[in-house]
């Protein structure tokens, strides 16, 4: 007598969520595995630019000024001039919108508008 649950969909789907489960497993290992083994190369990808720079442009002198200026920068300030310019990006941005929340409360502003409020009622009037 054969068992006829075996041969059902309900085990086949049960098979197919174990074999996914199985892979997602094997994902996250290995997607581990590489992060572990590949850490290593955020050094070397300090000098990718200048090499980069040497090869669109042919020029040694300007990689080599290219390379420096960014080690100085980043000496100097601590930041990589990426984050610098991300910095500056986002004081500009903060800076308009004080500019703008400051003159809408001003007290020029105020005058102003309730000049122009009292000169259009008079036109009504009129």
């Amino acid at each position: 007598m054969k068992i006829s649950v075996f041969n059902s969909t309900l085990s086949c789907i049960k098979k197919c969520i174990r074999f996914v489960v199985i892979m997602i497993n094997k994902k996250i290992i290995l997607g581990l595995f590489a992060i572990s083994f590949l850490g290593a190369c955020a050094s070397p990808t300090a000098m990718l630019a200048p090499a980069y720079t040497l090869s669109s442009s042919g020029s040694a002198l300007q990689a080599g000024l290219s390379y420096g200026s960014n080690e100085m920068i980043t000496m100097y300030t601590g930041k990589t001039p990426l984050e610098n310019l991300q910095e500056l990006s986002t004081a500009e941005k903060e800076k308009t919108k004080n500019i703008q929340k400051s003159t809408l409360e001003s007290e020029d502003f105020s005058i102003l508008v309730k000049n122009r409020i009292k000169k259009t009622r008079n036109i009504l009037n009129n």
